[in-house]
């Protein structure tokens, strides 16, 4: 059983940063070299993948939309990951949720589905 959750969201004003964080926690073993995942649903939309980063080295992989905005890290001593999301737009509004699976992070990996998800932190971004 994974156990992860989301925190970080809010109301921001166009322009603006925010930092989302996920934690994550498994029953009897370490998720050290599982990969960590950030998804976005817009309202009405369909969940996207935005961006993943691997347990073992730090490799990561960004879609279009977010690449050269936002950045993910993790600390594997905190079983977290963070989203750093910069200069912000009101196409950024949405549920962010983060997942987690047994993945070499990669442009293929991203996209596929992923077992273990948060329960999701809001995000909106006010123009």
């Amino acid at each position: 059983q994974v156990h992860i959750v989301e925190s970080g969201g809010g109301l921001v004003q166009s322009g603006e940063s925010l930092r989302l964080s996920c934690v994550a926690a498994a029953s009897g073993y370490s998720l050290d070299r599982y990969a960590m995942a950030w998804f976005r649903q817009a309202p009405g939309q369909e969940r996207e993948a935005l961006s993943c980063i691997s347990g073992s080295d730090g490799s990561a992989a960004y879609s279009d939309s977010i690449k050269g905005r936002f950045t993910i890290s993790r600390d594997n001593a905190k079983n977290t990951a963070y989203l750093q999301m910069n200069n912000l737009k009101p196409e950024d509004t949405g549920d962010y949720y983060c997942a987690v699976d047994n993945y070499y992070c990669s442009d293929v990996t991203l996209f596929r589905d992923w077992s273990y998800w948060g329960q999701g932190t809001q995000v909106t971004v006010s123009s």
